[in-house]
């Protein structure tokens, strides 16, 4: 695990300088603390910091190939190198290393580009060369490795995090104005976009070839085939096929994950899918194993005893830190600085605390993510097939006229307290069916639809971002995953569009959270071949009520207990809500009233006040929207201003008169 960056300049006689690549490695030390290497050929600078666990004495990087004439950056895991090592050495491939960073230059030299069809893992690269002057970068298939990049008619930059990018010098960091409706709506940006103008993401199954004149060329390589499920209804696919299959598969990729030279340790949140990789590496390796938990002074949002409970099952070694509200806020501008964007969840901050945890034991975790989004783990899923079905009977019989009454209702009505009326708002009773966007997004990603950004946002904002983009990137997704011949069903439908959006901000959360903290974070369950066979198992097998995850339940009877399989779902709770009942809400409702922060432009002031007014009444939970613009804010002081990421907290916070 690493973290790398780069320089290309274009035109003749340009030189990338090596000040500026060493500026843009130090300020990502976090990400590799053991070590750091260089490499300049005229107008090209690639570096990187290294966190070792492979080949921890010789894997130093940048690598080359035989002769010289191609060198790598590389941060990730390939967990099929050794395979790979082997069919490369028996086509005349000399090593020089034993780690798999050098596996990858050799398939380079042997398929060119197509080499990432090679690699099974997670990994983000770029490879120079030579003879031909063109530099290679590519990303893994699910976006668990971050790239972000500048180009330019001078110059290509790229780093794993974008205060590598804009470390180089000479470089404003702007706010990419446009992106705010999508912002408000998810709390993140799912295509090339980021937070920063000019400056982009190379997406998840995507390659970048670039010359020396500053042609870039970018195809993508891998796409998710959510065309449709396995077929069902014989006997060689019934319910046992899927959970024998899927065991195998998931043991399988949890055993591949456990290729380290370090210590290695588990995330246990005490829900199905920690549980069952914490389980599954105990089975696997034969010994106890060291696992970490998180958890709250409030006990209404901690999940540490199903945590103990499972720990206590697998005999582990187990270690559990809590979070205070002192101690969330104090780090929430530190960890804004990490991610480079707002952060969308508030478990971001808890991710934090129990990587720092971790860290002190170990240098490689494995973690849950990912299995929701894969086996229909949220109710949102089966909520939305059932919602949808009960919405086409209910079109059918009620006028449109009487049906946009009742939603009018539902939004407005005195009569219902917030808690029934966020009940209501996620029904069909509330929702337009014809509206997808309305029926599934705003039900269940949006903090603000595109109604309320009209309401929130200044005309003259308003005019400049159009509160109608904010859709716009996830809705082609949703459709792309329509058209795939011969078209995908709901479910798979689903799945693909979260797959490809709402995973990959879920990725880059446990990615910086744990390099904040020095620690490699890995994910068996996105392993791309479990990931192709997950998504097209058929939803009769794969939901049962409103539960998901049955295949997954199902493959780990045998190791887990039978409480922990089958409790509902808490979605790792944070104490955000329950906070905000306190004195902390008008600390926050001061700060996004100052003057500093209206003369921004964005919104109206007597929206927010309602927004707060609105809170405080309990006519409405407005937490999430609240989350939202305080951390749009803090991301403005800390990113764009420059104001000190340890000192926000305390003063901008005022952090002691709310205790």
């Amino acid at each position: 695990m690493c973290g790398i960056a780069g320089i290309l300049e274009f035109g003749r006689d340009a030189r990338a300088s090596a000040g500026a690549l060493r500026e843009m490695c130090r300020v990502i030390s976090h990400r590799g603390p053991d070590d750091e290497g260089f490499y300049t050929d005229g107008a090209v600078g690639i570096g990187m910091r290294r966190l070792s666990i492979v080949d921890v004495a010789g894997g130093h990087q940048p690598i080359s190939n035989e002769d010289g004439t191609l060198w790598i950056v590389f941060n990730g895991e390939i967990y099929n190198h050794l395979a790979l090592r082997q069919q490369l050495i028996a086509r005349g491939h000399r090593y020089s290393t034993h780690s798999d960073t050098e596996t990858i230059i050799h398939l380079y030299e042997e398929y060119g580009a197509d080499c990432v069809q090679h690699l099974r893992g997670m990994f983000a690269f770029a490879i120079w060369n030579r003879n031909t002057k063109t530099l290679f970068i590519a990303r893994d298939r699910l976006g668990i490795k971050p790239l972000y990049y500048k180009l330019t008619p001078e110059r290509l930059l790229f780093g794993s995090e974008i205060k590598a990018v804009l470390a180089h010098g000479g470089i404003r960091p702007e706010f990419n104005r446009v992106a705010l409706p999508e912002y408000l709506a998810f709390g993140y940006l799912s295509a090339a976009e980021s937070f920063y103008s000019g400056i982009l993401k190379l997406l998840p199954g995507h390659a970048m070839t670039i010359g020396p004149e500053g042609k870039a060329e970018i195809r993508q390589y891998w796409d998710l085939d959510a065309s449709k499920p396995h077929e069902s209804g014989v006997d060689s696919y019934d319910e046992s096929y899927y959970v024998q299959s899927y065991r195998e598969l998931l043991e399988g990729a949890v055993q591949s994950h456990l290729m380290s030279d370090v210590p290695l340790g588990v995330f246990l949140s005490g829900g199905v899918d920690s549980s069952a990789v914490a389980a599954l590496m105990t089975k696997l390796r034969r010994e106890p194993v060291e696992t970490f938990s998180v958890g709250y002074a409030e006990q209404t949002y901690s999940e540490l005893p199903f945590a103990r409970t499972v720990s206590d099952h697998i005999q582990s070694r187990h270690n559990e830190v809590l979070v205070s509200e002192h101690d969330f806020f104090a780090a929430l501008p530190h960890l804004i600085w990490h991610e480079d964007e707002p952060i969308v969840w508030p478990s971001s901050v808890s991710l934090y605390f129990v990587a720092r945890l971790a860290r002190e034991r170990v240098t490689v975790v494995l973690t849950g993510e990912g299995a929701d989004e894969t086996l229909a783990g949220y109710t949102r899923y089966a909520f939305t097939l059932k919602n949808a079905a009960m919405d086409r009977a209910y079109r059918s019989v009620v006028p449109g006229i009487l049906r946009s009454g009742l939603r009018h209702s539902v939004a407005t009505s005195p009569l219902l307290g917030a808690t029934l009326r966020r009940k209501l708002e996620h029904t069909f009773l509330a929702r337009d069916g014809n509206s997808w966007a309305s029926f599934y997004f705003d039900n269940f990603f949006s903090a603000f639809g595109e109604a309320e950004q009209s309401g929130l946002l200044t005309g003259e904002f308003a005019r400049e971002a159009s509160p109608s983009t904010a859709y716009k990137n996830v809705l082609d997704y949703w459709d792309h995953s329509a058209v795939v011949p011969p078209g995908g069903e709901m479910l798979q439908r689903l799945l693909y569009t979260d797959i490809k959006t709402y995973l990959v901000e879920l990725l880059m959360k446990q990615d910086n959270m744990s390099m904040a903290a020095s620690i490699e974070s890995r994910v068996p369950f996105l392993d791309h071949v479990l990931v192709e066979f997950a998504t097209r198992i058929p939803r009769e097998v794969q939901i049962q009520g409103l539960a998901g995850k049955r295949i997954l339940k199902k493959a780990v009877e045998d190791l887990l207990p039978h409480s922990i399989l089958y409790r509902p779902k808490l979605g790792f709770p944070t104490p955000w809500s329950g906070w905000l009942a306190g004195p902390r809400l008008e600390t926050i409702r001061e700060m996004l009233l100052e003057p500093r922060s209206l003369n921004r432009g964005y919104f109206r002031r007597e929206a927010i006040e309602k927004l707060f007014d609105e809170h405080r009444a309990k006519h409405r939970d407005n937490y999430d929207r609240i989350w939202r613009l305080l951390n749009l804010e803090l991301w403005h002081r800390v990113c764009l201003e420059g104001e000190a990421n340890d000192e926000i907290g305390e003063p901008a916070m005022k952090m002691a008169s709310t205790r």
